[in-house]
């Protein structure tokens, strides 16, 4: 009898072991196949972060906080570039408070609104580009801008236009 014991005993360790080891292993080619899966998500964000990094790379060229000669520009002049950016958009801005039409946007708005600039991207040391709206009507604007002996700040209309009403 106690043989017959210490041989369930031995089958049944044996069943549990095979049943261990069959388990186990599925369990390791799941977590083989989600470790791939995620290798092949991380290469494939890398790629889209690369493609991203070069696109703002690419959107960033025609912008003042990357256009060393001319933040030289304003550096030899004993401005600090970073105080003076928020310096020329608040200018700009301060515009929209005018009293009438706007001073520097060359179309009236519709009835009970007013033409005002919403975005201001500083090109360079002289060029501008901006957006404007009623709300209703809207278009954009390319500025020159220089700042005088007696820093002052003035802005030139160069280029206008209104985007067509549907």
């Amino acid at each position: 009898m106690k043989q017959r014991i210490f041989m369930y005993l031995f089958v049944f360790s044996l069943l549990l072991a095979l049943f261990m080891y069959v388990n186990s292993k599925r369990l390791l080619a799941v977590e083989n196949k989600k470790m791939e899966t995620t290798a092949n998500q991380i290469e494939n964000y890398k790629d889209s972060l690369a493609i991203l990094q070069d696109d703002v790379l690419d959107l960033s060229h025609f912008n003042l906080d990357r256009n060393e000669d001319a933040i030289s520009y304003f550096e030899n002049r004993g401005y600090k570039v970073d105080e003076l950016m928020p310096l020329i958009k608040d200018e700009l801005y301060k515009l929209n408070e005018a009293k009438g039409e706007h001073p520097i946007i060359p179309y009236a708005s519709s009835e009970g609104r007013r033409m005002m600039i919403n975005t201001v991207k500083l090109l360079n040391h002289k060029w501008i580009i901006a957006d404007f709206s009623d709300g209703e009507y809207w278009g954009e604007l390319f500025l020159t801008y220089e700042i005088t002996d007696t820093n002052e700040l003035k802005f030139n209309l160069v280029e206008s236009f209104l985007y067509p009403f549907n």
